[in-house]
C-alpha cells in the first residue's frame, strides 16, 4: 500500500492511493473508502493496473486529517499499514488509516 501526495497551487493535495496486488488477490473490485467521501462503498472505485495492484487519485484539501480503508470485492476491509497514521474504527475491532495533509 502506498500513499503519494502531489501538492497543488492553493490548498488541494492530490493523492495517489495504491494498493498492492498481493493484499488483494484474485480481487475483483476494490474501492477507496473513507471520510471524504462519506464513508460511501461505491463512490470511489479503484483501477486495475497492469501489476494486478489497484490505484486512484483524489485530491483533497490540505491542513486536515482523513480516514480511510480499502474496501476489496465489497465484503473484506483493509487497511493501509504505510498510511500516516491509525486510529481505531468505531466499532473498536480494528483501525482506520490515516492521511495527513
Amino acid at each position: 500500500m502506498t500513499l503519494r501526495k502531489r501538492y497543488l497551487k492553493g490548498k488541494d493535495c492530490q493523492v495517489k492511493f495504491v494498493l498492492e496486488k498481493e493484499l488483494c488477490p484474485g480481487a475483483r473490485t476494490v474501492h477507496l473508502v473513507g471520510d471524504f467521501n462519506q464513508w460511501d462503498k461505491r463512490s470511489c472505485p479503484m483501477h486495475r493496473l497492469k501489476d494486478g495492484s489497484f490505484s486512484v487519485s483524489v485530491r483533497l484539501k490540505t491542513g486536515k486529517e482523513y480516514h480511510f480503508r480499502y474496501l476489496i470485492d465489497g465484503c473484506q476491509w483493509e487497511t493501509d499499514w504505510h498510511a500516516d497514521k491509525h486510529v481505531p474504527t468505531i466499532f473498536g475491532d480494528s483501525e482506520n488509516s490515516v492521511v495527513v495533509l
